[in-house]
């Protein structure tokens, strides 16, 4: 019997140490057990945002933080930019329209990120923008938007809250919440952070602080403002997800490990550059340029003369292995291939491996090897630089 060989952009494989950690017997969230656990956490996952502020931790998937990060800072009526590059952009346009906020929406083409330059051509002429709200790694496309440059830009132009979705890639991408100026950073555990589904994490700067203070948000479940008052005693306002926080501190223990998350970023850099580079061996196109291309998660375009759904099908059945599906309109033209969290060398060799079985099944005309040396290449010249894994 074989398992499946999960490369999807989340959820995504889980550690043993982790998945043990969870095991721990469940305690009460209000003891002091519990205060001792989750005030090690914070501190633990700190660095993973580059921030001093608190992480609240809300028992949630992502879309709800991202909710709650609309919702008590901005009122109906009020303006916000939404800048979009593809299907979880959108997701803040919807979330803000459905609270009744005037939308702004600063679309690019999908695969396409959004430059400092374009950001601030639309600013200029706004009035009065509440917030900007941004993906900083669209699952969709494989695109990492230049966050730094981007916050930037908004705290120049406007006195905007600068509020972030990475959920897809912080725990795998360089993050500085502070020295950047964002005021809101949100992430899920199901992605790079190596946990199930169910926690949510979410970062909230002192000037953002204050603006929630004033807004008073209509949401009982979502509010922030109570989260934080809890979270100065070591708890949460309502039952938290105590498994998935015994995960979390386990996490941030193998990122020590690992040498620190520096290195742990180094590692996502490398796996980005293995799974191009063998792509490009394959002749199989890509859908992002290198210069904003994911360190968590490659769009690549389908082998040329396949039918996507079919091949896609076959690697699932006949290898088991499991790439995700395009999104929206690119459904049918790109798969998307996962590197994200617990991933290695090792992993990427063996998906393609198998791709190539697969190819090679459906006739596609490549050389049998290139994928694979072409990424074992990338991955022998990082190991003269002696990048660490924890595998």
């Amino acid at each position: 019997m074989y398992e499946n060989i999960l490369r999807h952009p989340g959820p995504t494989p889980i550690p043993k140490k982790v998945q043990l950690a969870m095991n721990h017997d469940i305690i009460s969230h209000r003891s002091n057990e519990f205060v001792k656990l989750y005030r090690e956490t914070i501190e633990l996952v700190k660095p993973v945002f580059g921030t001093k502020q608190d992480i609240l931790l809300l028992p949630s998937g992502g879309t709800a933080a991202l909710e709650a990060a609309a919702v008590n800072t901005v009122s109906a009526g009020e303006n916000v930019v939404v800048i979009t590059v593809g299907a979880f952009g959108d997701y803040f346009v919807s979330i803000c329209e459905k609270y009744g906020f005037h939308v702004h929406k600063l679309e690019k083409e999908w695969g396409q990120a959004c430059t400092a330059k374009e950001l601030r051509e639309f600013l200029q002429p706004l009035k009065d923008i509440k917030a900007v709200f941004v993906t900083y790694n669209e699952t969709s496309t494989g695109i990492l938007n230049p966050i730094a440059e981007l916050a930037q830009v908004v705290r120049e132009e406007t006195d905007a809250l600068c509020i972030v979705d990475g959920v897809s890639c912080i725990g795998g991408a360089p993050a500085e919440m502070d020295a950047w100026g964002i005021d809101i950073l949100i992430t899920g555990s199901q992605k790079a952070m190596m946990l199930p589904p169910g926690l949510s994490l979410v970062s909230v700067s002192e000037r953002a602080w204050k603006v929630i203070e004033e807004n008073k948000a209509p949401s009982y479940y979502l509010n922030l403002l109570s989260y934080h008052s809890w979270a100065e005693k070591g708890m949460t306002p309502n039952t938290p997800t105590v498994t998935l926080i015994y995960g979390l501190h386990e996490v941030c223990k193998l990122i020590e490990e690992e040498g620190g998350f520096k290195k742990t970023i180094a590692r996502h850099e490398l796996l980005k550059n293995m799974v191009r580079h063998a792509m490009n061996a394959l002749n199989i196109e890509l859908l992002t340029t290198d210069e904003h291309a994911s360190p968590t998660i490659t769009a690549i375009m389908a082998p040329k003369g396949i039918a996507l759904g079919d091949f896609l099908s076959h690697l699932k059945q006949q290898y088991h292995l499991d790439f995700a599906g395009g999104l929206g309109h690119l459904q049918g033209k790109i798969f998307r291939f996962g590197h994200m969290g617990y991933c290695f060398p090792s992993d990427i060799l063996q998906a393609v491996s198998l791709m190539e079985a697969a190819l090679q099944d459906f006739e596609y005309d490549f050389v049998p090897g290139a994928g694979v040396r072409a990424a074992q290449e990338v991955f022998l010249a990082a190991q003269q630089n002696k990048i660490a894994t924890i595998k």
